[in-house]
């Protein structure tokens, strides 16, 4: 009988090619996954920098009291579910349809009121700065400040947080986030369009959002000072509906024309590939442009991530790694390790694997793979393909 499987080393050193190669176009997005990551309790007791999306949950309903606390409880029971964002989607279609009726305690502007509550406190929690040291982070910048490259790497998060303004700040590293000005800065979506400005200047696109920014007089999003009134896409049905208008429709046209662009590669990590709008999008610009590439480091094993796999399956230019196994080239199967593919290779293996486990799923191990792969021109000048990849059979 023979068994598909595939050889994370052949694959890893393949990888670490593309790194250094200064042609290629590359792009990062950033999930939520990445700062839950992050480390701040003990090991013993773990405790993330940002939680997940169950954490987040639970946070905002701690905070809640009296009405509001008894709306968001009865709302969680009748859906069956601790999850935020489908929770915060009851709550704004009741503020959209009940007008002065009361359901759970509440009338249509009481739910008005609660939408507000939950951003507000979500936004708190977002809120954070990076720990004392180094971090996923500041790995992450200082490999993109080391690798010689002709295009400028581009950044795209789906995260509310100054966390990667903050690392590219205190590495002294320029970006461009779309806003020209200081003291309240706007938008310019011509320079998103343009994209012309020097490759060492990471692009930083916020998909959804961020906690500086805001709304001014004239209704227009200005990036400001401190983090009062964010104007996130927050978790909601009406996720989809606020993307289509400015400044986010720029920054999702920005992501579609770096997949259109020739031999363009997309990293992607902390993301689930559960945001349908997002995950459309990358489909749609992968089916029309072959020779763009998506490389998905997801955490949990391929049975637990079934958004990821299934975009694989449908679309052989997206490879997805997984603890246990990966889909690369339309082909799902588990991981084998097989012959070192260079010299001294084990060292290398310890940085991604590790009790017959993929770790590059990890925000902070698959960071630091990054940083440790350095800059420099790749020793030849052919490389291998990034879709094409070895199979064992066994």
């Amino acid at each position: 009988m023979t068994t598909t499987v595939h050889n994370p080393d052949q694959y890893m050193y393949d990888f670490q090619h593309v790194l250094t190669h200064s042609k290629k176009k590359i792009g990062i997005l950033l999930g939520a996954g990445a700062p839950v990551s992050i480390n701040v309790g003990t090991p013993e007791k773990y405790s993330p920098l940002i939680p997940d999306i169950a954490g987040l949950t639970k946070i905002v309903k701690s905070s809640l009291t009296g009405d509001n606390f008894t709306a968001f409880n009865a709302i969680e029971k009748s859906l069956g579910s601790c999850n935020i964002e489908l929770i915060l989607s009851r709550v704004r279609s009741l503020a959209e349809v009940i007008d002065d009726g009361i359901i759970h305690g509440l009338n249509g502007s009481g739910y008005e009121e609660l939408s507000k509550t939950i951003c507000d406190e979500i936004r708190k929690v977002v809120n954070k700065s990076l720990p004392d040291g180094e971090n996923p982070y500041s790995h992450l910048i200082s490999w993109i400040n080391g690798i010689n490259r002709d295009y400028a790497v581009e950044i795209f998060t789906t995260n509310y947080d100054l966390l990667l303004e903050e690392a590219m700040e205190n590495a002294r590293t320029p970006y461009f986030d779309g806003f020209s000005g200081s003291k309240a800065a706007f938008f310019d979506p011509a320079s998103i369009s343009s994209n012309d400005m020097p490759p060492r200047w990471i692009r930083l696109w916020k998909l959804h959002g961020s906690i500086n920014w805001s709304k001014n007089s004239e209704n227009e999003v200005i990036r400001g000072e401190g983090a009062d009134d964010g104007t996130m896409v927050y978790p909601s049905h009406i996720k989809y509906d606020q993307t289509q208008s400015a400044p986010f429709s720029s920054l999702f046209e920005r992501l579609k024309n770096f997949l259109l662009e020739p031999d363009s590669l997309l990293l992607t990590t902390g993301f689930s590939f559960a945001d349908a709008h997002i995950t459309a999008k990358l489909d749609e610009c992968l089916s029309e442009n072959k020779s763009a590439a998506i490389f998905a480091f997801q955490y949990k094993k391929l049975s637990e991530e079934g958004y990821a796999t299934k975009a694989a399956l449908r679309r052989p230019n997206i490879s997805v790694y997984c603890k246990d196994g990966a889909v690369i080239n339309g082909v799902k199967a588990n991981w084998k390790i097989g012959d070192e593919p260079s010299k001294n290779w084990a060292v290398i293996r310890k940085e991604y694997w590790s009790k017959d486990e993929f770790h590059l799923g990890d925000f902070v191990k698959f960071s630091k793979f990054l940083a440790n792969s350095g800059g420099g021109k790749c020793l030849t000048d052919i490389i291998i393909p990034f879709v094409e990849g070895t199979e064992n059979e066994s």
